[in-house]
């Protein structure tokens, strides 16, 4: 045998294994070099994807999606089949059978790298893109990929295919801050991973490898080139067809942006949960996957935020025409697209829609309106547009609609229809409204302004404000509670005051100017008589007021002490008032306000749940847990909490129960005279709902500077406020009656639309008498003049009889 030829074997063999040891050394050095820049594998199988703050209706209907990046994560079962595939083709169709790392495919890249003398490839498996996406930066550097290779080394071995896969699924980028495929299919197609047709899966896969070069909206053509090859790829790995793969790569690129499926608008209450959310659980609060369900009704939200937009154009309107938002030029003949086009630097603004003004005939107008097309501004929609003056006059009524408008004018329209289009301009002027569920005070709709994307400031919350008249109610209450009545009289005749605490001498009045002498505390409340709202506080006494509104939530400290305070001169915002008006609505509880109903993590547990207080009739004898079958203990709380909307009689845990503020006798008389407020005073307009439920007070500060209206069904109460936020007047006679009451009213319009009427039982503390309307006091049945009048039992006027024939019976309500 020849030695010499036995030698060669045995020095490759050698030269191998020193290559192999040095290899294995390097590998073991690099390893020890990057090891504490690699994630532990505890931290890699406790991934938290950055993941938006989702905001649901009370319902789950989506309010709001708040966070940097747009992603929502899916299971491996929840992806398609032919998504799958579109992946697996576009990027590593090895992926389901060879190891993470393809050393080939790095090699190959780094030869290339060489050549051309950059970072060109990437030599990246789906394992390696998922390690590098989740675990580290996205450097092209050669250090970063040798940590990509440790890191998709691990996750190859600890991890299921499956499992990787899905990582790699929701966390990949593909523009337009969409990370992960679910949210990919939502911002360019608005549909979930199930409705995608196979042309656009091959889309989104394509994108991958240059979201921004692959663009389907930025670059389309370069889209369908690659999406091409990805249709491609499919059909040589036979996950589809011929037919199918001819059909996908001949359907045009219709991709365009999607914003996240919001189902109700609410833009304030998004904000209020954000700020929560994140004193609760700090800046994490955005990216960590929670989902927050509150207590918005979707319904009235949207209801809501319709009113007070409507309500304010309607304002708006009475002040006359600032002039088009702009003008153009128009050719003689101008397709659709070029209107369009002209309308696009003006966004649209709560209702309102950018139109150009392409006709002008004698008394209607045609006009674009962008995105709706062809419409037509009748005289109706025209006619108001005098031009506005200052302080808040108008000039000349129009005669023509070429006296308000002219082709090629830029304007604002409200649109009801083709045929139905309404001239219209962004407010001067704001709004804010609260409803609340009465029973617990849970928000049902909130509106901060006429639009959050022109003004962020919720005024709902935020805004402190006099408000005026409808502040009575309250201490209209302590005067039932001191013993006075709906037929108390008062003078209402002029007064003059002054005193500790007045800066100079004060000669109040009603707003109407007139005096009328004697009247009963039920008309003076009607009718928002302030010189007998006065004389009922001084008697009361301005410290006992202060004290007993406490019930309602107000801070005695921040009440003027003085008599100032009969006409609502404190300063309180939209949410205050409606929390003390529900003490009304719900016979007589003090309820606290809350927002936010369940916390949900990013697995959907629940991490926090609101525990509010109820307003429950017939549960002041408290049944303990332990005394109901065990089985039955949750199930037969929560039937028994639910009969209370009914008005039955059932028990909770004393710590559920709403603590009585009012006694049920004087919340029945209270809101049988804010009953009479719609029915005869100055909320007479709201008889147009046609219901005898609702109940409630306007409210009008000095120079009509601020407009209120505050009313309530058993169940629901709202606070609507409207005014300028620089403090300046509304407008000669723009009480609350004419500006918020609207609001109000179709609000409630849609609210109750449906719902049945109910009132209140009548209390059996509560008797019915006959008084004389001009004096208040008893007169005989036979008396042809007297009206009947309800009083506590324990708080008779003089001469009643000491045990009443009829305690409690009936229902007095029809005549006031």
């Amino acid at each position: 045998m020849n030695l010499k030829l036995l030698r060669v074997p045995a020095i490759v063999v050698g030269a191998l294994a020193l290559a192999a040891l040095a290899g294995l050394y390097a590998y073991l050095c690099t390893y020890v070099y990057l090891e504490p820049s690699l994630p532990t594998l505890a931290q890699m199988h406790h991934v938290q994807l950055k993941v938006p703050l989702r905001i649901y209706t009370a319902d789950g209907q989506l309010l709001a999606q708040i966070g940097t990046e747009q992603r929502t994560p899916v299971r491996y079962r929840e992806v398609p089949p032919m998504v799958r595939d579109a992946f697996l083709a576009a990027e590593d169709h090895h992926f389901f059978h060879e190891g993470g790392i393809n050393l080939i495919s790095i090699l190959r890249a780094g030869v290339i790298d060489l050549i051309e003398g950059r970072k060109a490839q990437g030599g990246s498996t789906i394992t390696m893109e998922a390690a590098r996406n989740v675990f580290l930066t996205l450097d092209k550097t050669w250090r970063r990929k040798l940590q990509e290779s440790f890191v998709a080394y691990e996750l190859d071995h600890d991890f299921s295919k499956q499992d990787v896969f899905r990582l790699y699924l929701n966390v990949i980028f593909f523009g337009e801050r969409a990370y992960g495929v679910a949210a990919a299919a939502q911002t360019y197609y608005g549909k979930t991973l199930a409705q995608l047709t196979l042309p656009e899966a091959a889309t989104l896969a394509g994108i991958v490898q240059a979201p921004s070069l692959y663009n389907p909206v930025v670059h389309p053509h370069l889209a369908a080139d690659r999406r091409s090859y990805v249709l491609t790829e499919m059909l040589k790995l036979g996950y589809i067809t011929p037919a199918a793969a001819q059909a996908a790569d001949q359907a045009p690129i219709d991709a365009r942006l999607h914003a996240p499926r919001v189902s109700v608008h609410a833009p304030y209450v998004a904000a209020m949960v954000r700020q929560q959310m994140v004193q609760r659980y700090g800046a994490a609060a955005e990216t960590a996957g929670y989902k927050v369900y509150t207590t918005i009704d979707g319904r009235l939200q949207n209801a809501a935020d319709r009113a007070v937009q409507l309500g304010l154009i309607s304002y708006d309107r009475r002040h006359g025409w600032r002039g088009p938002i702009g003008r153009t030029v128009l050719a003689r003949t101008v397709s659709p697209g070029e209107l369009r086009t002209l309308t696009m630097q003006y966004q649209p603004i709560g209702v309102l829609r950018p139109a150009v003004v392409v006709q002008v005939g004698a008394q209607d107008a045609q006009v674009y309106v962008r995105d709706l097309g062809f419409g037509t501004i009748g005289w109706n929609g025209l006619s108001w547009a005098g031009k506005a003056l200052a302080d808040g006059l108008v000039g000349a009524a129009p005669k023509t609609a070429g006296d308000v408008l002219s082709r090629g004018d830029v304007v604002y329209v409200v649109w009801h229809s083709p045929t139905d289009v309404q001239l219209a301009q962004v407010p001067q002027a704001e709004a804010a409204m609260v409803a609340l569920d009465a029973d617990d005070g849970g928000i049902a709709a909130l509106v901060g302004g006429f639009d959050y994307y022109i003004s962020k400031y919720n005024r709902a919350v935020y805004a402190q404000r006099q408000p005026g008249s409808g502040f009575k109610p309250f201490y209209y209450s302590d005067a039932l509670h001191h013993g006075y009545t709906p037929a108390s009289t008062f003078i209402n005749a002029p007064l003059v005051v002054g005193g500790p605490g007045m800066e100079s001498t004060w000669r109040p009045a009603n707003d109407s100017g007139q005096f009328s002498g004697p009247v009963r505390l039920r008309v003076a409340l009607a009718h928002s008589l302030n010189l007998v709202s006065i004389r009922l506080l001084r008697a009361l006494g301005v410290q006992t007021v202060s004290q007993y509104v406490q019930r309602f939530g107000f801070d005695p400290k921040a009440l003027p002490q003085n008599l100032t305070l009969a006409l609502g001169t404190l300063e309180t915002n939209p949410l205050q008032m409606a929390t003390g008006y529900a003490v009304f609505a719900n016979g007589g509880y003090q309820v606290k306000p809350f927002l936010i109903d369940r916390i949900l993590d990013a697995d959907d547990q629940v991490i926090w749940q609101a525990k509010p207080r109820i307003a429950c009739h017939g549960c002041s004898q408290p049944v303990h847990l332990a005394d109901l079958q065990p089985a039955a203990n949750e199930s037969a709380l929560l039937a028994e909490a639910d009969a209370l909307r009914g008005g039955g009689a059932a028990y909770m845990p004393p710590g559920q129960i709403a603590p009585r503020v009012i006694s049920a006798d004087n919340d029945y008389i209270m809101t049988s005279m804010m009953r009479s407020v719609i029915k005869f005073g100055t909320g007479v307009r709201a008889l147009a709902l046609n219901r005898s439920d609702i109940a409630g007070k306007t409210g009008t500060t000095n120079n009509w500077k601020d407009a209120w209206f505050n009313g309530f069904t058993p169940h629901l109460v709202a606070s609507v406020w409207a005014g300028f936020d620089d403090d300046r007047t509304l407008g000669y006679g723009e009480e609350g009656a004419h500006v918020a009451l609207p609001i109000w009213m179709r609000f409630m319009r849609q609210a109750l639309q449906g719902v049945p009427q109910w009132r209140r039982p009548q209390p059996p503390g509560i008797v019915q008498l006959r008084i004389s309307p001009q004096s208040g006091l008893l007169v005989s049945d036979e008396n042809p003049d007297g009206i009947e009048e309800i009083f506590m039992a324990n708080h008779l006027p003089a001469g009643a009889p000491a045990r009443p024939a009829n305690p409690g019976q009936g229902s007095a309500e029809s005549i006031f």
